[in-house]
């Protein structure tokens, strides 16, 4: 692949994505919920930390909520940087189309939470029981670099009583799939999802 064609690819998945978390930021208020089919629901989460909610503070107890909210953030922005320059190499060594394709994926999807977490802060107000205002005269709700990721995204497939049968968990109530997500959560699935199932020709 070229840079054209990973730039593209690249701008596509980030413009699908802000354009997404901007309309939510604006339309909805923080939690609201909105049923589109019984298996597809668009619901208004902000995620402060990693996936699945975690912050780096619940495992190290001792540091700051700020401070670990600024330590993800500038981890992240690592990890973008070194994502990019994996992709530079891959591009100008000319190879896998499959490895440049999922690289070029994950990067966009890192990058589009990376512009949440560094710049929704002070880019918009908070969204507790009103819709959230561009460029507030106020001010924004958090401070460069303590941006909250928007979600919204839910897909609750199936939801009911497992078998009482199955160790553990027989009888309990369970929901699939209950975690609430945005694209930027989708590319960087998709691209490691396709690193794995295609890693013998990703990796030639």
């Amino acid at each position: 692949m070229n840079f054209r064609s990973v730039a593209i690819i690249i701008a596509v998945i980030l413009l699908a994505d802000q354009c997404s978390k901007i309309y939510i930021k604006t339309h909805f208020q923080l939690y609201e919920d909105l049923e589109l089919f019984s298996w597809f629901r668009i619901v208004f989460v902000e995620n402060e930390g990693m996936a699945w909610g975690a912050r780096l503070s619940d495992f190290i107890p001792f540091i700051a909520t700020d401070t670990a909210k600024l330590m993800l953030t500038l981890f992240r922005i690592a990890a973008v940087l070194a994502i990019a320059y994996w992709l530079f190499v891959v591009i100008q060594t000319g190879k896998s189309k499959v490895l440049a394709l999922s690289i070029a994926v994950i990067f966009a999807g890192a990058m589009g939470n990376i512009i949440d977490s560094v710049f929704y802060g002070i880019l918009f107000s908070d969204s507790y029981g009103q819709l959230a205002e561009i460029l507030p005269s106020n001010g924004g709700y958090a401070g460069l670099f303590y941006g909250n990721v928007v979600d919204m995204l839910h897909f609750p497939l199936w939801s009911g009583e497992l078998p009482k049968w199955i160790p553990w968990i027989g009888g309990d109530y369970v929901s699939f799939f209950d975690p609430v997500f945005n694209i930027a959560d989708v590319a960087i699935t998709s691209g490691i999802a396709a690193l794995l199932l295609f890693n013998k020709k990703a990796f030639s």
